[in-house]
């Protein structure tokens, strides 16, 4: 692991390990994604969290949509988040549980 000025390591090289290369990326190519990382400021960095969490939650509601077509956009944001924190956590939350299926 590459060290940061003063000999800290770079927190982005603890979220992957560093032995670890997608089979379809050099090692070369990882690497320098990894300094283009190190590079980023952490507001790049949040900047760049936020898009992909968007993202995800673009395509888990789009899931959701084609799965539950009748249903409206306030259950599919409380059904995204059953899949995210669980039933009984939304049900103490909101007080919405998913009706039984097939009902």
């Amino acid at each position: 692991m590459p060290p940061l000025a003063g000999g800290a390591v770079d927190p982005i090289f603890h979220l992957v390990p560093t032995p670890f290369t997608p089979a379809d990326t050099t090692p070369e190519a990882w690497a320098k994604q990894f300094e283009l990382y190190r590079r980023m400021s952490p507001a790049e960095k949040a900047a760049g969290v936020r898009a992909i969490t968007r993202t995800v939650n673009a395509l888990a509601l789009a899931g959701l949509r084609q799965q539950y077509p009748a249903a409206s956009d306030g259950e599919l944001m409380l059904r995204l988040a059953v899949r995210r924190l669980g039933e009984d956590v939304v049900a103490k939350a909101y007080g919405w549980r998913p009706p039984p299926h097939g009902a």
